[in-house]
């Protein structure tokens, strides 16, 4: 099991994923599509890929918006689990 990142060096592993953010003690961002068919679209794949990972964002969509939050639960915060994710994640949407 990954252990925590602690907060302080948080920021810096984020340099690999931009796009994310750190909130409280999750990876957060958000993505755009240009119609809600896309979004769902890509949240169909993107459960694919989470599950063939083992590890699963949490999801919220509006519309055409798609929020994810990846955090390792049982952890209580940021793993090394959830920085490859969040870079899964980039080279799928980017």
């Amino acid at each position: 099991m990954p252990e925590l990142i602690p907060q302080e060096e948080i920021p810096a592993s984020l340099t690999k994923c931009p796009a994310w953010k750190l909130e409280g003690k999750a990876l957060m961002r958000t993505i755009e599509f240009e119609s809600f068919n896309e979004a769902i679209d890509f949240v169909n794949k993107l459960a694919e890929m989470a599950e063939d990972a083992g590890h699963h964002p949490d999801i919220a969509i509006r519309y055409v918006k798609v929020t994810l939050r990846l955090t390792t639960h049982d952890k209580g915060g940021v793993t090394d689990a959830d920085l490859e994710m969040a870079q899964r994640i980039d080279n799928f949407t980017d």
